[in-house]
């Protein structure tokens, strides 16, 4: 089912968030699934957060609830989006909807149950702060000749690494251990491509016969200075040179992908998964 409008008007409860104040408490988007409602809308995974739905915030209400309850009338609703990129809050009208994940009744699995309940939205989240929800992205700054990273078309300086197929990554040395933990198996990740403003999944395959140094055979860099810049502004001047401003401003490193890297952040914070 598509998305849908929404009756509810959410003018007075809009916040612009500015650069210095983004929302301190969201639902990180880290998946959308395929013919869902929510891809049906402009939500993006990992560079969109849920700040509210309609007029309320995420602190206010149970998010689980209010999307059944939608469902159930049969009601769209419109959801409060902010965007690391343009740093702005947008309104998504979108109807909740179990049609899309419910097997065809001739399907020959459709009598079997499934494990998990269907998903109303199509969305994977995460409850996060955002302000250092995607400090942790790898740069690629040079891919070699005949690599594993030169396969799987990753560009140099174009391209940052901003999540894997578990989810997102939360310290230096994770990425590195990941990679590691693949030798000679298929590694889905997923690329930011700053050139063509386009998120991709990309399949590398770590491994140590293809000639070269590494199991992948690409420099990345991590840190302040190699984090994903903000997109111009409709005015063609960027707001900011980063995407989140640091709480700490810690110098940035590069490495190459074959090297184990000393974790700079032992302790994460503790995090909750929910699927709508």
């Amino acid at each position: 089912m598509g998305a849908g409008q929404s009756s509810p008007s959410t003018a007075s409860h809009t916040h612009t968030y500015g650069h210095e104040h983004p929302p301190q408490t969201a639902l990180h988007v880290l998946r959308v699934a395929p013919h869902s409602p929510a891809a049906q809308t402009s939500i993006e995974p990992f560079f969109d957060f849920i700040v509210g739905v309609e007029g309320y915030d995420i602190e206010d209400m149970d998010v689980e609830v209010l999307v059944e309850e939608h469902e159930r009338d049969g009601k769209g609703m419109v959801l409060r989006v902010w965007s690391t990129k343009t740093r702005e809050e947008r309104l998504i009208p979108i109807t909740p909807s179990r049609i899309w994940s419910t097997p065809s009744a001739t399907s020959p699995t459709s009598t079997m149950a499934s494990p998990h309940p269907p998903s109303l939205l199509g969305l994977s989240l995460r409850i996060c702060s955002p302000p250092s929800a995607l400090d942790n992205v790898w740069h690629v700054l040079d891919v070699l000749e005949g690599s594993p990273a030169e396969s799987a078309g990753l560009v140099p300086f174009g391209d940052w690494i901003v999540g894997w197929s578990g989810g997102p990554l939360y310290r230096e040395g994770e990425f590195y251990d990941v990679v590691e933990a693949h030798e000679d198996k298929p590694l889905r990740v997923y690329v930011y491509s700053y050139d063509f403003d386009t998120l991709r999944e990309v399949v590398l395959v770590p491994n140590r016969q293809w000639g070269g140094e590494g199991l992948l055979g690409c420099v990345f860099g991590f840190g302040l200075l190699h984090r994903i810049p903000t997109l111009p502004t409709s005015s063609g001047s960027e707001t900011n040179n980063v995407v989140f401003k640091p709480e700490s401003l810690s110098s940035g490193s590069a490495s190459g992908s074959g090297v184990e890297v000393e974790a700079r952040r032992s302790v994460e914070e503790e995090e909750q998964y929910v699927e709508y």
